[in-house]
């Protein structure tokens, strides 16, 4: 079997679908798990510094146009990974909610499952996604997002993975397993675009 000479497409631009840049005007921005877990211990991230200042320039961006901000936090067991009641279940401190932006908590990978977001949010309300993890808490929130109705955008760069082993051996690097979990969030899921392209691409 010859292997294809045809140039990769996504589901979504064999359909006819042109990634748009969200609007803070009417677009949510959802933060998950934006948390001191990631910065420091097992499950640090390696670019956490980085991506939590594209975060930060994001946050600000959408705070400065009025728009409406939801933060994610996971929760877990006390004395365990993401306890609430300790440090390392808290907001990192440069993204700190403010009066006005809505915190709910979370005991799964998909932020709608056991949660209000979905009536937070209002039917069909569009989402633009960053945080922690790109393969795990965001992809698995933005995959059941088009199931529920609420078209999705990720930050591409204000997302971010870390180092996993792989199946038989061997380590996936953070770098490649969020770039591939990144293309297939764009091959049906959502819209996948850099933190410069939505603020260049405010009305």
């Amino acid at each position: 079997m010859s292997e294809s000479s045809q140039t990769p497409q996504t589901l979504l631009s064999l359909a006819g679908f042109k990634a748009s840049i969200p609007q803070f005007s009417d677009t949510v921005l959802v933060i998950i798990d934006a948390q001191n877990e990631y910065v420091s211990g097992p499950i640090q991230l390696p670019d956490v510094v980085s991506t939590t200042a594209k975060i930060k320039t994001l946050l600000t961006a959408v705070r400065e146009a009025k728009g409406k901000v939801i933060h994610i936090v996971h929760s877990g067991a006390a004395g365990s990974l993401f306890d609430l009641n300790d440090y390392r279940g808290q907001i990192i401190d440069d993204l700190t909610p403010i009066d006005g932006e809505t915190v709910l908590d979370k005991n799964k990978p998909n932020a709608f499952a056991d949660t209000t977001l979905a009536d937070t949010l209002g039917a069909g309300q569009a989402i633009l996604v960053a945080g922690f993890m790109t393969h795990m808490c965001v992809s698995s929130t933005v995959r059941a997002a088009l199931d529920l109705g609420y078209p999705a955008t990720v930050a591409a760069d204000a997302c971010a993975s870390r180092d996993l082993p792989k199946v038989g051996g061997g380590v996936i690097s953070a770098k490649n397993l969020h770039e591939a979990e990144l293309a297939g969030l764009a091959d049906r899921f959502a819209s996948i675009v850099s933190v410069k392209q939505i603020l260049e691409g405010q009305n």
